[in-house]
């Protein structure tokens, strides 16, 4: 697929346009990160025709190189490609404010909404996860790998994931592949790859690197206990160190938030819990953890202050990191180096349809009915992903009633 539109902004690519589509997806994105991607392909690729398979993997590929979290930096990036830096705000605002105000409620409301109807209405929304997943490897599978060399890295990356279960290796199947790809992905020089257009300069780049490494360094220089500062270097820690996605960073919030008292583990479990439950990116979590923190602040202002301060990093690197990708896709090997992350992404896209959506997900005849159910109704029948979201959680709770 071509679409040049989709390269660089444009006056005719209104910010609002952006704003609504990433608002829709913040309202129904249900599942987590690698559920995201299957939205992001299905609504970017498939019907708005933004982005080319191509354009959309070299992206994937960059943000999963980078610690914080992968689809808002995804999401973040398309926006920034569609309609500018504006673009790129007004996505990051849209996909994430409904996550944020429904934790924020969450803290307020969580124990009227646990028990076995809110555990089965989760299940569903894990149902869901593995059809939108499902469907997006199908389709980038068909483009990204389309001979044998390419069908076997994607295999091979699968199952090494599968096998080791450790999330660090992505970083050096990506890698793998590139250098594979230039080897072994020749043909992929003569069809070329869609090249990623960034219209500002690697000088502005170097200066978002400067500027995440210095708020790393200063913000432990000033902060104390409880202030607003501690909270901000507290969530830009974890989103500067974290690789892996939304669940990884638990351990590291955890260590912050409950090791220095500001709530206690039931409360951080169960916003855990309803971060699941919701639409959205997972890094969200961090405005349930931000409204409980105690201190003679504003709660809402400290959630505001942790959401901004969790997502900056991981959108300060990936901002820094664009405009180098467009040069080295102007290196001879570079078509066919893609060619190869792209075969690789495939397969990282696989193992974790397998682990953790499909073996967290599908433990029964009854899910796997319902999983098969969704992808009729989002790849036969053509509706959208919110038919699935009401037709999965309706089966959950159908079949747990039973």
């Amino acid at each position: 697929m071509t679409n040049h539109s989709a390269s660089q902004p444009d006056q005719r690519h209104s910010v609002f346009s952006v704003f609504i589509t990433f608002l829709k997806l913040g309202l129904s994105a249900f599942g987590g990160p690698v559920a995201h991607i299957g939205y992001f392909h299905k609504e970017f690729v498939k019907k708005q025709q933004w982005l080319s398979d191509s354009q959309f993997s070299q992206l994937l590929a960059i943000c999963q190189f980078l610690p914080g979290p992968a689809s808002s930096q995804l999401g973040f990036s398309i926006g920034l490609l569609r309609a500018g830096w504006l673009g790129a705000l007004a996505a990051f605002i849209a996909f994430t404010l409904p996550s944020v105000l429904l934790l924020i409620g969450f803290a307020l409301l969580l124990p009227a909404v646990t028990g076995d109807f809110a555990n089965a209405a989760i299940h569903g929304l894990k149902l869901v996860a593995c059809v939108v997943v499902i469907d997006a490897l199908l389709g980038m599978s068909q483009k990204l790998c389309p001979d044998t060399p390419r069908k076997l890295m994607a295999i091979f990356s699968a199952a090494i994931l599968i096998v080791s279960g450790n999330v660090w290796l992505q970083i050096g199947l990506v890698l793998a592949g590139a250098v594979l790809g230039a080897r072994y992905c020749q043909q992929a020089l003569t069809t070329g790859s869609e090249k990623i257009q960034i219209n500002y300069s690697k000088k502005l780049a170097s200066i978002f690197i400067i500027i995440f490494a210095g708020i790393f360094i200063a913000l432990p220089l000033f902060a104390d206990n409880n202030s607003l500062l501690a909270i901000a270097d507290a969530f830009y820690r974890a989103g500067a160190l974290v690789f892996g996605g939304g669940h990884v960073v638990l351990p590291l919030l955890e260590e912050s938030v409950v090791g220095n008292q500001w709530l206690d583990q039931s409360q951080f479990l169960a916003g855990y819990g309803a971060s699941q439950a919701i639409p959205g990116p997972m890094f969200a979590f961090s405005a349930y953890l931000g409204a409980l923190i105690p201190g003679e602040h504003s709660n809402l202002f400290a959630a505001f202050i942790a959401v901004i301060f969790m997502f900056l990093p991981g959108f300060l690197l990936v901002s820094a990191i664009l405009p180098f990708w467009k040069s080295f896709t102007t290196l001879k090997y570079a078509a066919s180096a893609v060619a190869g992350v792209n075969a690789v992404v495939v397969g990282l896209l696989a193992a974790a349809l397998y682990d953790p959506i499909f073996i967290s997900g599908v433990q029964s005849p009854i899910d796997m009915a319902t999983v098969l159910i969704g992808l009729v109704i989002l790849s036969v029948l053509k509706r959208s992903a919110l038919w699935v979201v009401v037709s999965c959680v309706l089966l959950s709770i159908g079949s747990s009633i039973l």
